[in-house]
This record gives C-alpha cells, sequence and structure tokens, in this order.
C-alpha cells in the first residue's frame, strides 16, 4: 500500500479516457488514494472515476481548472494531514485525466520530491504531440523567467509531484489555465526546488483548428493575469 502518495487528477469531459488514466496510476502507485478534480464535466467522467476507486470532488458547472483542482487538493491534504506518520514525506502527483496509459510515467515524478531531489518535480514531455504556434508556451517561459527567474522547457505542464509542505504553500492555485505558471512562481518564491525531468507522456493534445486556437487564446489570457497579478 502506498499510503505517502496522493493522487490528483484534474479532469474534464475525458469520459473516453479517465478510465485508463486511473488504471495507469493504480499499477504504477499501488494503493494510493486518487482524487478526481471533476470540473463540470457532462459526459460521465465522475461516474467513470468513482467506478473505478477514485474520489470525485465534482462542480456542478465549469469553474476552471485552478479552481477545481485546488478544491480536491485540500480535500486529499486534509485527509493527508490526519493520516501522516511520523518522519514519512507525502508527496502529492497531480496529472491531466488524458494522459491514458502514459501515465504509469509518473512514478519517476513522485521519487524525485520523495528522494528528496526536489519539492517539485514537473513532467516535459519527451514528444510534442499537436499544438499551434507556440505562442502562449513562450508567453509562459517569459513570465515565469521574469518573476523568479527560473527558465523552464515545461512552463504548462500539469504533470506535477509535489511535496505535501510545498502544497501547503502553494494553495490555493491561480484560476483556470494560470494554475502551472502561478505554481511554478510561488514555488520559487517561496525558496522551493522545482526541477524539470523529461518523460514519455501522450496526451489529448489540440491542433490547428479554431477550438485549438480558442483553447490557446483561452490559456494566454489566464497567464497574463497570473503574470499581472505577481508583480
Amino acid at each position: 500500500m502506498d499510503s505517502q502518495t496522493l493522487l490528483v487528477v484534474a479532469a474534464y469531459n475525458e469520459a473516453d479516457r479517465i478510465g485508463a488514466t486511473l488504471a495507469a496510476l493504480a499499477l504504477a502507485f499501488p494503493g494510493a488514494q486518487v482524487w478526481v478534480a471533476d470540473d463540470g464535466s457532462s459526459d460521465g467522467t465522475d461516474q467513470i472515476a468513482r467506478e473505478a476507486g477514485a474520489r470525485v470532488v465534482r462542480c456542478e458547472r465549469m469553474i476552471g481548472k485552478g479552481q477545481a483542482v485546488s478544491d480536491a487538493a485540500r480535500a486529499a491534504l486534509g485527509e493527508a494531514r490526519e493520516a501522516r506518520t511520523a518522519g514519512a514525506e507525502q508527496v502529492f502527483v497531480f496529472c491531466d485525466g488524458d494522459l491514458g496509459d502514459s501515465a504509469g510515467e509518473l512514478g519517476a515524478l513522485r521519487d524525485a520530491v520523495a528522494g528528496g531531489g526536489a519539492d517539485v518535480a514537473v513532467a516535459a514531455f519527451a514528444r510534442r504531440v499537436g499544438g499551434g504556434l507556440g505562442i502562449a508556451v513562450w508567453f509562459a517561459r517569459w513570465a515565469i523567467r521574469r518573476r523568479c527567474g527560473l527558465e523552464t522547457t515545461a512552463p504548462i505542464s500539469g504533470q506535477r509531484a509535489v511535496s505535501a509542505a510545498a502544497l501547503e504553500d502553494l494553495l490555493p492555485f491561480a484560476p483556470g489555465f494560470g494554475m502551472e505558471v502561478g505554481m511554478t512562481i510561488d514555488a520559487v518564491r517561496a525558496g522551493r526546488r522545482v526541477v524539470e525531468i523529461e518523460l514519455d507522456l501522450a496526451h489529448r493534445a489540440t491542433g490547428r483548428t479554431l477550438g485549438g486556437f480558442l483553447h490557446r487564446g483561452r490559456q494566454l489570457a489566464d497567464f497574463v493575469r497570473v503574470y499581472l497579478r505577481r508583480r
């Protein structure tokens, strides 16, 4: 039983992938408790997650990734405090619900934090899948460098391991898609060690379609808000 690892999965309408993601996590982290932050899904994501044994923190309407994951992380952290044992460092692993089978690679992030090599470990995707022109990611890198001096490869990766002590510093997360950019800036400013680890992960990527560009436009707007609020 892995009682020292707690998993928080962000999901919005991931009915076709959440089952595979949770199955892969169960194999990679046997016995670890899983919370799913369901940001108002309308496709049965929450039901599939519950059937897989996850605890679901569900929003009845979409409130944004940062807020939804903050709610689930608070629930997980509250329970972790009660179960905490002396001398054992608890590690929270955050990921997106669309990783599918590749979620099994996330053990490397947990090990980096549990081993004392980092307070926050971020997964950098070894393979780029889909994507747009790179403007939103470029801005996210620039914003992090300007606000805390850290050079990043994967500034908006949602695949992260965080020590329990660091998580206390980082909650609540920045609203919407600004969650990861804000998390990185806040962690560095709090004196936490942030590292990136390249992993062979796969996810549902948005392509160069109208919907894809609109999605990245919303991301960019949230990144700008995070940057302005962290002067």
